[in-house]
């Protein structure tokens, strides 16, 4: 089992007995988790991400993953040809905004550049940078601010 899926584990075992804070160690390997409420590290204190995450194009007729995480249904339609669909390459917090208070990255209907930063998944405390891959359009964002995604879930939809 990898750490994605001992953290998404352990993080839908703190959802289901509502807990604030787990701490756990297999041998060398510890894992402490701790519930916030849409509350991300200072602004300016982001970890660069390992490689540069980004979207890529889905075929024609592919179905995006979805989640039913947070109560949110699952993404049950296919974006239109072309769309790129981003998606989560890891379990972690879903933060729109460099901050509380902060305007969000991007909004649905918005333009975005190659590189441009469209959110931010905090993963073990470690921020990681979602960009987008192409120009286009925000046409669907997925998640909601402080909500909790998993791996291949759609995250944005960008279309050309």
């Amino acid at each position: 089992m990898n750490h994605d899926q001992v953290v998404e584990q352990l993080l839908e075992l703190m959802k289901e007995s509502d807990l604030d804070e787990l701490r756990v160690r297999f041998g060398e390997t510890s894992f402490e988790l701790v519930r916030r409420e849409a509350v991300p590290v200072a602004p300016v204190a982001f970890a660069a991400p390992q490689a540069a995450v980004s979207a890529g194009a889905v075929p024609a007729g592919a179905t995006p993953a979805g989640s039913q995480g947070g109560g949110q249904p699952a993404v049950s339609n296919t974006p239109p040809e072309g769309t790129h669909v981003v998606k989560a390459p890891l379990v972690g917090v879903f933060y729109s905004a460099p901050s509380p208070g902060a305007e969000p990255f991007v909004q649905e209907g918005a333009r975005v550049q190659p590189g441009q930063v469209l959110c931010i998944l905090e993963a073990m405390k470690m921020m990681n940078e979602i960009t987008a891959e192409s120009a286009g359009t925000v046409t669907k964002i997925g998640p909601r601010n402080g909500e909790l995604v998993k791996v291949d879930e759609v995250l944005f939809w960008i279309a050309p």
